[in-house]
């Protein structure tokens, strides 16, 4: 049996997607286990009872949460140094995650929502994205000229949010973002880390990522 640490993950899941963005920046390998979040595996929960994605599994250690799955993941490797980040780059995260997800989820999820305003929740969430473009029109990247943490953490989420109505997205004159994001659309590191695999099984062989 391998000692690798063990990746649970959800393909399209944005928290899990920037994850693994993060494990195939390190080039540290996991064993990848995929669920289905409508059937999730009991050593799966037995792990992490919150039964949310990701999870890692790195010996007696349990890491539940995305950003820390990350910093884990760079922490062990960061040839690309997305770690040399100003405080600002934390901060930009902490948005991300906070008024920006709620925003992106009530317009995704509007028919659960039905108490919310569709209209004014795209309003909020622009607030986010305009930040985000305003900082692009100045560098290829938010941080400056090259990737960081900041960068790989929040365009999944920016994913997700265009791919809600990318045609209304292309409509607001963001292009500095919207060409940042189709320049990630577009990479061989997303492609990287998009490989559909069936769900895990157990004792079934061993996926290994990256």
């Amino acid at each position: 049996m391998s000692t690798l640490p063990i990746l649970w993950t959800f393909r399209r899941c944005p928290y899990a997607m920037r994850a693994r963005l993060a494990i195939q920046a390190s080039g540290c390998q996991v064993a990848l286990r995929e669920i289905l979040l409508k059937d999730k595996p009991a050593p799966f929960l037995a792990a992490s009872p919150k039964g949310t994605v990701p999870v890692v599994q790195d010996g007696d250690r349990v890491i539940e949460e995305s950003r820390d799955v990350m910093l884990w993941a760079l922490g062990r490797n960061d040839p690309e140094g997305w770690l040399d980040m100003p405080p600002e780059g934390h901060a930009l995260i902490d948005t991300n995650d906070g008024p920006f997800k709620r925003a992106l989820d009530h317009t995704k999820y509007a028919v659960r929502f039905p108490d919310r305003s569709e209209e004014d929740e795209r309003a909020k969430a622009m607030v986010f994205l305009t930040t985000l473009n305003d900082r692009l029109a100045q560098s290829a990247f938010l941080m400056g000229d090259r990737r960081t943490l900041a960068d790989m953490a929040i365009l999944p989420f920016v994913r997700q949010f265009a791919n809600t109505d990318r045609a209304w997205f292309d409509a607001q004159g963001l292009a500095p973002l919207t060409a940042w994001l189709d320049e990630f659309l577009a990479s061989e590191r997303l492609r990287g880390i998009m490989t559909k695999y069936p769900p895990w099984q157990d004792r079934q062989d061993q996926v290994l990522f990256p």
